[in-house]
């Protein structure tokens, strides 16, 4: 699989330097440094991690979502197991909070024979969450969701 876009080449250069080290490392500066993604290695060392998530209104998100989205205001019932699970934001693309802050629930995908890519990370409270962030690319992007 090919990256589509550069939020897509980004957040695969991230992935790699976080799991690969110093390799990782050499492999974000080459996709960064080397133009790739047309950013400074100082601009993205000083950019706060998920302080430039791009907001979506709750009402603009498929259908899907805006139903997980207000079952997880209502405290579920949720239709899959790992629903209300801890998000450990391996990815490091949300704000950086404690282990246990953030909870990930599944947005269904229709015709998916599995639980799809589409998912809602909420942080705060289980049952009075703070913020919610939606990705429809298993976690490759995120954008906060505003709701009225």
């Amino acid at each position: 699989m090919y990256p589509t876009g550069l939020a897509e080449v980004g957040a695969k250069a991230r992935r790699a330097a976080i799991k690969w080290g110093l390799a990782g490392a050499v492999a974000l500066h080459l996709a960064v440094g080397g133009g790739l993604l047309g950013v400074s290695i100082e601009a993205a060392a000083r950019a706060p991690q998920g302080t430039d998530l791009p907001a979506v209104a709750l009402g603009t998100l498929p259908p899907e979502a805006q139903a997980t989205y207000q079952l997880i205001h209502a405290g579920g019932p949720f239709p899959f197991e790992k629903d209300g699970t801890v998000f450990l934001n391996r990815e490091r693309l949300l704000p950086p909070k404690s282990r246990g802050h953030y909870r990930e629930y599944t947005v269904k995908t229709p015709r998916a024979r599995n639980r799809g890519a589409r998912r809602i990370v909420c942080g705060g409270p289980a049952k009075a969450p703070q913020d919610c962030f939606y990705t429809a690319d298993h976690y490759a992007s995120f954008s906060r969701i505003t709701a009225p």
